[in-house]
């Protein structure tokens, strides 16, 4: 199998999930061809043809200048994939690329079986393979869904150029309002759904403080209103590592493991014990949040 990755550059350097890319060619044991726009003194250390175009000439982000870069790569190297992270940049791109080649396009991509490419459906809560019906598939990849895989080697590299004439202009990125940052917690203890309701959230909160952490939250738990957004943990929040990451009443998408894998200890709280987040726990406590929490809560504080 032939895959041509497509890298990406934030804040002038190249993403570290590049890695993932390679860690997810490992697994197709594909022979690799890399397109970026990156700079010639950050590039990826891969035994291929790297199709570079200038940073500086082309911009980070420019989605119809880069899509003509990329297509260009396409041409020479006629692969049988071309694959993106699954980031604001790989959003963005691999439609506009799947439309220009009349290809399929996959989003999300977490794992591989023989019929495919596996994703999740239903919130998280399903895995579905797909399969592409053209000669050629885009991919994006969930972020933490493969192995970042370090690389060594001097790519060949192949001067990528096209006209910087676009339809649309990117006037650049606009920083949230400053919240919490859990990026510096030794302890998280993190809310999901599975909690229950807001009024459940406290119990969260008080073995926290007993733990003297920081309250963390699912995607889920912030769009119920139960947490501000800067408390997020997963692929579209934070990535945090603590020494200890309690999870309470997360099942544990692809998405919020993206965003936690980094963590030292993790316990898990939850009801179901064949969750998704016991495959990533330390300890897996098959309990009732309502009844475990200020139960161990009462515990610490008497400590």
């Amino acid at each position: 199998m032939k895959l041509l990755l497509v890298g990406e550059c934030r804040d002038g350097r190249l993403a570290t999930e590049t890695a993932e890319l390679f860690g997810f060619s490992a697994r197709l044991d594909a022979e690799v061809s890399m397109a970026l726009v990156g700079s010639a003194d950050d590039l990826p250390a891969f035994d291929g043809r790297l199709y570079l175009a200038n940073l500086e000439t082309y911009g980070e982000f420019s989605s119809d200048v880069h899509k003509r870069l990329v297509l260009a790569a396409v041409e020479r190297e006629q692969p049988d994939a071309v694959v993106l992270l699954h980031s604001s940049y790989g959003w963005d791109l691999a439609p506009r690329l799947a439309a220009a080649m009349q290809s399929a396009q996959i989003s999300g991509v977490v794992g591989l079986d023989d019929d495919g490419y596996v994703v999740e459906s239903c919130n998280g809560k399903m895995l579905r393979t797909v399969t592409p019906q053209t000669p050629v598939a885009v991919l994006t990849l969930q972020p933490g869904a493969f192995e970042a895989l370090a690389m060594d080697g001097q790519p060949e590299v192949i001067k990528l150029d096209t006209s910087t004439e676009s339809a649309i202009e990117f006037v650049g990125c606009r920083q949230p309002e400053a919240g919490i940052d859990l990026t510096r917690a030794e302890v998280i203890v993190s809310t999901g759904r599975g909690v229950g309701n807001a009024e459940q959230v406290a119990l969260v909160e008080a073995l926290a403080s007993a733990l003297g952490g920081e309250v963390g939250a699912s995607r889920q738990a912030v769009d119920a209103g139960w947490l501000d957004r800067s408390r997020q943990i997963g692929s579209s929040g934070q990535s945090v590592s603590p020494a200890l990451y309690v999870a309470c009443g997360i099942s544990g998408a692809i998405q919020h493991l993206a965003g936690m894998k980094g963590s030292g200890f993790v316990l898990a709280v939850n009801t179901d014990r064949d969750a998704p987040i016991a495959s990533v726990a330390d300890v897996l406590a098959v309990a009732d949040v309502a009844e475990f929490l200020p139960a161990l809560t009462a515990a610490l504080e008497k400590r």
